[in-house]
């Protein structure tokens, strides 16, 4: 049996047993990776752990460490009473801007983890306050990032854009993102109404209710809050009336500087924000208190398991072996739709970035002969691998399910995995109907 057919097999394995037994998938991934690479492809334990996103780790720790700090000292609660404000207490309009701000500022060159790394606390400290439903917050948030990263200046569209004019095929810039930008709406329009958008829109009308809804949530929010850190909450600024102090002020600094770091001067997401709560930690340590225990390990090692899994097929070529296997296929339709399966299946689970430069060269041969659309398979291997990136084994998925309430976490993880791979098989098979089957 060939090398790649068995660690894909075994992959597949990893999945079932997480799924049967009580056990993180991430250590079994782990598991998975050393058996596999030791018997067969011959790597040493060295050359295994070369491939554990060491990147992801630390943007995962710095993002929750920071804002489990922001949480402690009621930066959060601050913003989040701000955004109310900002809406005119409008709370069903606060997911659709959390979701524009994203697509903003990757549509102007941020990297999509970055956006997704500053807004998503915010977002989901928001969800938890005001009773509105984590996961379609979190999909907001993430499907934003994405859509924005497709214009001709964002992360996504230049990559796209530049590997398709360096293989001499016809491209449109601005139709790749005016449909990325469409999938991505339309799938935030789905989460939105699947998790209580009309509830959401209803309760808007009715402002005393809301402003009810406001009081007991805060005050629920402040319990879940203390309860952790008793010593904290006992003497600390988030018993007292909110307003912004010395605290929060540099607190909120610290976001300030992560925000222009990470976006103005392309600084390193999770070095930057944990630099920033380093320093508030040495400045205002009693809100450390109990910080370090809700950075979310059990995500990180189950992310971080998976990850170094897929780098482990990707180092020995077991995508490009699948992608050779596609361009064998005789028929071009069907061989378009097998690129644009595998672009969502590994992007869930890997780099976006790497796999949309990977997998558009593997597609030259048939596209050159004139049979698909270069323009609309280019669009439609794009969105299929980046719309996926709400699985919580991506980097924008798990920042999503580090920064949920402990309480939800489970629930985020369990509905992301659900959501992901659901358009693992559903973005392939539309983007293939809508946007190649029509133009051959």
């Amino acid at each position: 049996m060939p090398p790649e057919v068995i660690a894909l097999a075994v992959l597949a394995l990893v999945f079932l047993v997480a799924t049967l037994r009580s056990i993180n998938m991430g250590a079994l991934a782990l598991v998975a990776a050393f058996v596999v690479g030791l018997s067969v492809f011959g790597e040493d334990a060295d050359a295994i752990v070369a491939g554990f996103p060491g990147d992801l780790f630390v943007i995962l720790v710095g993002v929750t460490y920071l804002f489990a700090l922001a949480k402690n000292n009621g930066t959060v609660d601050w913003i989040v009473q701000g955004a109310v404000r900002a809406v005119r207490g409008r709370v069903a309009l606060v997911p659709w801007a959390m979701f524009f701000v994203c697509a903003a500022v990757t549509s102007i060159g941020a990297v999509s983890p970055a956006a997704v790394a500053i807004v998503a606390p915010v977002a989901t400290g928001f969800a938890h306050r005001y009773r509105i439903h984590p996961v379609m917050m979190g999909m907001m948030v993430v499907q934003g990032a994405t859509g924005g990263s497709f214009s001709p200046i964002g992360i996504f569209g230049s990559i796209t854009n530049g590997v398709v004019e360096a293989n001499h095929l016809d491209s449109s810039p601005t139709f790749l993102f005016l449909s990325a930008m469409a999938a991505a709406l339309l799938i935030a329009l789905a989460t939105y109404v699947a998790f209580g958008g009309h509830e959401l829109i209803r309760r808007g009308k009715d402002e005393r209710a809301l402003r009810g809804l406001g009081t007991a949530a805060t005050a629920a929010s402040r319990t879940a809050t203390q309860r952790p850190v008793p010593a904290a909450s006992s003497s600390g600024p988030a018993t007292d009336d909110g307003r912004l102090n010395a605290e929060r002020s540099t607190t909120l600094v610290g976001l300030v500087a992560l925000i222009v770091g990470a976006l103005a001067f392309d600084l390193d997401v999770g070095f930057t924000a944990l630099t920033v709560a380093v320093a508030l930690t040495l400045v205002f340590p009693p809100s450390a208190r109990g910080a370090v225990e809700k950075i979310g390990w059990g995500t990180i090692l189950l992310v971080g398991g998976i990850v170094t899994y897929v780098n482990l097929l990707q180092s020995h070529g077991v995508v490009t072996w699948l992608g050779d296997r596609v361009a064998e296929v005789g028929a071009p339709l069907l061989a378009a739709l097998l690129i644009c399966v595998i672009g969502a299946v590994v992007s869930a689970f890997a780099s976006t970035t790497g796999i949309i430069g990977a997998l558009i060269p593997l597609a030259v041969p048939f596209l050159l002969i004139d049979e698909v659309s270069a323009v609309g398979l280019v669009a439609a291997l794009a969105i299929s691998s980046s719309v996926v990136d709400c699985s919580p084994f991506s980097t924008n998925g798990a920042l999503i399910v580090a920064n949920a309430d402990e309480d939800d976490r489970e629930l985020v993880f369990t509905r992301l995995m659900r959501w992901g791979m659901s358009l693992v098989v559903l973005a392939p098979l539309t983007t293939w109907a809508v946007l190649v089957l029509p133009t051959t």
